[in-house]
């Protein structure tokens, strides 16, 4: 018996499954493998529902609608806010500002935080493992304002390299800005580690936990980081809605970066009074249906048992990473002692897009290319990688499917 069949007396996946309406789909003609979710997870029915009902029962601008319509919906959306608070830990509601996903939030921080607080010749560290969405608002204020950037290595394996991270911390160090969870790689760095040699020196620390908050426990309270960024469309919500979990002093120290409605108290020709975090950080009219979709999510994921899920999925990472390693002509990119959801491959002489042209006619859903990672490819000089990804809902039979459209790759191009 496999570590995932002995997991599945604590969770089902079979059955979790069944909440999908997505996997009565069959491309090709073939049932649905989908192994793309660090790019975005499919959506469970209470999701769908929750968006619909949002629309057909309970639409109207939130906020400053005196109606029951727009009580209603601002309730809802209010209570979204504070679902995601208790998903990461927050302190405070007023500590999760809702954005269009992790890009965003981190170019909200790039924008209100470090614009206007940095110097020419002031640095923010890095990882070479970063998303381009953590590395491109950095490169565009290092042009603007003359910021460094400083890089911490990963090693072949791809981990972490903590000394070196240490090594880098100086005394014109301003902002840590790294992953929690490598999308390209699935590498888990040492958080705690890295927020605590930070605030040594009395620097903040931000997380790009996109790909963390749907496969690991994350307490932003315990691991005492400043900012905390991530979407809902990788954890079973809607897309074009995000959290920027932010300390309440950073917040209220921070100027807004986009002014509009709602991000007001009083606006007259002469000046403008802002209103209270996290109001001042959304101004116009926000993604509604889709917050209230992601409160329907985070109600879902909290319905499992978390600990039985990571488990499940530990254990189908394990399967995985063990089929694959039998096949002689497949390569693993990122072998990290501390792994998750992830495992980025390549298959000799076969580029990756016809790995995945030919896995698709089978049925299997996989991502190609450099996964907005562009630099971790040139760290293992490759051009890109076929990555499978996982999420509640997969099963041993889909890791099956994947080696098997493997082998059919290989007798195409043998």
């Amino acid at each position: 018996m496999s570590a995932l069949n002995g997991s599945r007396t604590a969770f089902a996946a079979e059955r979790a499954r069944e909440d999908f309406p997505i996997f009565g789909e069959t491309p090709h003609g073939k049932p649905l493998v989908f192994l793309d979710s660090a790019a975005s997870a499919q959506k469970p029915r209470a999701v769908i529902d929750a968006v619909r009902h949002c629309y057909e029962a309970e639409y109207a601008n939130i906020q400053r609608g005196v109606y029951y319509l727009s009580q209603r919906v601002t309730e809802n959306f209010e209570g979204a806010r504070d679902k995601a608070r208790v998903l990461i830990g927050a302190a405070e509601s007023r500590e999760i500002v809702f954005v269009s996903g992790a890009t965003e939030a981190i170019n909200l921080v790039a924008h209100s935080f470090v614009r206007a607080r940095f110097e020419r010749g002031d640095e923010v560290v890095i990882s070479h493992m970063e998303h381009h969405s953590n590395i491109v608002p950095w490169q565009m204020l290092r042009d603007e304002l003359g910021l460094e950037i400083k890089v911490v290595p990963i090693d072949d394996a791809g981990e972490f390299q903590l000394d070196a991270y240490a090594a880098l911390l100086g005394p014109r160090t301003r902002l840590v800005a790294v992953t929690h969870v490598s999308n390209a790689l699935g590498t888990i760095t040492p958080a705690a580690e890295i927020v605590r040699l930070a605030h040594a020196r009395d620097i903040p620390v931000l997380f790009d936990g996109a790909q963390a908050v749907p496969h690991l426990p994350v307490d932003v309270t315990a691991l005492d980081c400043d900012f905390y960024a991530f979407s809902s469309h990788k954890l079973y919500g809607p897309s074009g809605i995000g959290v920027l979990y932010g300390k309440a002093e950073h917040l209220e120290a921070m100027p807004p970066y986009q002014g509009g409605g709602e991000m007001i108290l009083s606006v007259s020709f002469e000046r403008t009074e802002y209103a209270d975090i996290p109001h001042k950080f959304e101004a116009g009219t926000p993604n509604i249906a889709g917050a209230v979709g992601f409160g329907a999510a985070i109600d879902y994921l909290r319905g499992f048992d978390m600990a039985a899920v990571r488990a499940h999925e530990q254990a189908l990472l394990d399967y995985a990473t063990a089929r694959l390693t039998e096949i002689n002509s497949v390569r693993i990119y990122g072998t990290a002692e501390h792994k998750c959801g992830v495992i980025s491959f390549a298959v000799d002489d076969v580029h990756p897009h016809d790995v995945g042209t030919i896995l698709d006619l089978e049925g299997v859903s996989v991502r190609t290319g450099h996964h907005c990672a562009q630099p971790v490819m040139d760290r293992f000089d490759i051009p890109a990688t076929v990555r499978a990804s996982f999420g509640l809902y997969n099963t041993e039979a889909d890791v099956d499917a994947l080696v098997a459209g493997i082998r059919k790759v290989l007798e195409v191009f043998s």
